[in-house]
């Protein structure tokens, strides 16, 4: 699975690289995002939920999530 480092960065970036994969994926393929700040965490989940897009998070870490995002 690919996997996009966001360590480190804040919003807008995150959901910026997310809208960039996800047009070069297709339905029904996934991809995972990792961060370490909960706003970004928030923000991806607040922005893709009225969409196609499958979004779950796990707390890996303290304070590290990795993100599955998946294009349905």
């Amino acid at each position: 699975m690919k996997k996009i480092d966001c360590l480190g960065e804040f919003c807008p970036v995150p959901v910026l690289k997310i809208k960039a994969e996800l047009k070069r994926i297709g339905a029904g393929d996934a991809f995972m995002v990792i961060t370490d700040h909960s706003c970004v965490l928030q923000s991806i989940h607040d922005h893709f939920k009225k969409t196609n897009i499958s979004v779950s998070s796990d707390e890996v870490m303290n304070g590290i999530w990795e993100i599955i995002i998946t294009k349905l």
